[in-house]
């Protein structure tokens, strides 16, 4: 079946904007929600700590390999280009094999990665490792919060997923920790537990239903486009995977909702809604471009971008220079940074489905906004030597109120809308491409933000603000509140899915 007129626009827009439990028949968090979210975030807590690991292996691995700052800084930033090509191929891979799967394969060159660093002993093995578990972060980074957010009821779905940012911060702190008491390749080798963590526990967690629930309209499309001798036998297998996967969905969600829970108008209302969008488009990447598409690519990619460009992760990379070249000490304040950041990013989770998206986002927005202002401030009565005394501190508050506003919403909240906007036939293309975006500016600040702060210190961050400050506008006009809604809803509501 083509994608002409199979329903019309109003009548589809009518069936799915309807208050309903399509986005998680039970309320509670049940515990094979928990479960299968503690297994997720696995992943989230392994790209922390690669994040968080060339910070405190730095002198330990100059000294051991002989490295020069210009060969060391490739092993650090060849990190984000191995994220990159996983971003570019982290949709399509989760589309084809499945959530579940998909975090399985990561978590493969995760641990080839960090094995290579553990037994490198000459440079190039040594980048190759942390390219591996470069690209593992990078799949991750857009799967697990998908994972997290299609198996959780609606009013959890914004606390669960944010949980994704608040086991990154973990692992980020927990990785900067460890290291100032073992060695680079201790640290390394204890890198790969969280990885066989979750490798074992995928197996005792259920697939997305929604996932399967494409699959199959994935499969019987396929069925309906053979034209050859064999059409009819392959029809026939079509059918038994789609009463195959059917159960295997249904028994999914109960898993998920309850073995008590009625989850019969949850799978039909999944079902009907993934079968229609199968049939309106491919989701290939030219068909993201559409005009349909355009609220959802503005908002998955602007909240990116703007993410990105305020600054965090020139901030994160280069904060103990950061707090040097403000005369602070640079450990002092690297560590007050990990004692901020865990409180506010579990404040985050804990405000996500009580305050909404929204106003939780444009409250991080305008705190790191007043961060960066504060810590631009510092260096700008320097340049002028004006209260000597009190400029160090002002740097650190600054840094400070930048970090902890962060990790309140602008470090988790954009990938939970991320996951939330696009629909199902498209999540695997826009995943791809939001994910790529996010890495690519990830790159351009964390190589730029040196010659930056050579250039003028205060305009730097003066800069920094004035897009943080942009973020706020950008929320209130354009981002849509999604707590509490169906992702049904939420994608029916911004993508009217014309068949012109």
């Amino acid at each position: 079946m083509g994608r002409e007129s199979i329903i019309e626009e109003g009548d589809l827009s009518t069936s799915l904007l309807k208050e309903s439990g399509g986005g998680g028949g039970s309320s509670s968090a049940t515990s094979g929600v928990v479960l299968s979210t503690f297994v997720a975030v696995c992943g989230s807590y392994v790209f922390g700590s690669a994040v968080g690991y060339s910070s405190p292996a730095q002198s330990g691995i100059t000294n051991d390999l002989g490295l020069s700052v210009a060969e060391y800084s490739l092993f650090g930033s060849i990190l984000t280009i191995g994220a990159m090509i996983g971003a570019i191929m982290s949709g399509r891979i989760a589309d084809y094999i499945g959530r579940r799967g998909t975090m399985g394969f990561s978590q493969i060159f995760c641990i080839l990665g960090w094995l290579g660093i553990v037994f490198s002993k000459v440079s190039w093995w040594l980048d190759l490792g942390r390219l591996l578990v470069g690209y593992g972060m990078g799949v991750l980074s857009y799967v697990v919060p998908v994972y997290i957010a299609e198996i959780t009821p609606k009013n959890l779905r914004g606390g669960f997923t944010t949980v994704h940012q608040l086991m990154i911060c973990c692992g980020v702190s927990m990785t900067y920790l460890i290291g100032a008491f073992v060695t680079w390749r201790t640290l390394a080798l204890i890198g790969i537990i969280p990885c066989l963590i979750q490798i074992v526990g995928l197996f005792f967690i259920p697939e997305s239903p929604r996932w399967l629930v494409s699959h199959i309209s994935d499969v019987m499309l396929k069925g309906e486009a053979k034209h050859t001798i064999n059409a009819i036998f392959y029809k026939f297998d079509s059918l038994q995977a789609k009463i195959g996967k059917t159960k295997e969905c249904e028994a999914a969600l109960q898993r998920l909702r309850g073995a008590n829970a009625d989850i019969s108008d949850e799978t039909a209302e999944i079902r009907d809604y993934t079968e229609t969008l199968q049939r309106l488009s491919e989701g290939s990447i030219f068909e993201l471009f559409q005009w349909k598409y355009a609220h959802s690519l503005i908002v998955g990619v602007g909240l990116m971008v703007l993410q990105q460009f305020g600054g965090v992760n020139g901030i994160a990379f280069y904060a103990s220079a950061i707090f040097v070249s403000a005369g602070f000490s640079g450990s002092v304040g690297t560590m007050a940074m990990v004692v901020v950041q865990i409180p506010m990013t579990l404040l985050g989770v804990l405000l996500m489905d009580q305050s909404g998206r929204r106003p939780l986002l444009m409250v991080s927005a305008a705190g790191t906004c007043l961060g960066c202002l504060l810590t631009a401030l510092s260096f700008f009565l320097q340049d002028l030597q004006q209260w000597k005394d009190g400029t160090p501190f002002l740097a650190l508050v600054g840094v400070l109120v930048f970090t902890g506003s962060f990790s309140l919403g602008m470090g988790g909240i954009p990938w939970v809308i991320m996951s939330e906007v696009f629909p199902i036939n498209m999540k695997g293309s826009a995943g791809s491409l939001v994910t790529l975006v996010s890495w690519l500016g990830s790159w351009i600040i964390s190589y730029a933000f040196n010659f930056l702060m050579d250039w003028n210190s205060a305009g730097t961050f003066f800069i920094f603000s004035m897009i943080c400050g942009s973020t706020v506008l950008f929320v209130a006009k354009l981002v849509p509140e999604t707590k509490g809604r169906a992702l049904e809803e939420i994608q029916a509501s911004m993508n009217p899915f014309s068949t012109r």
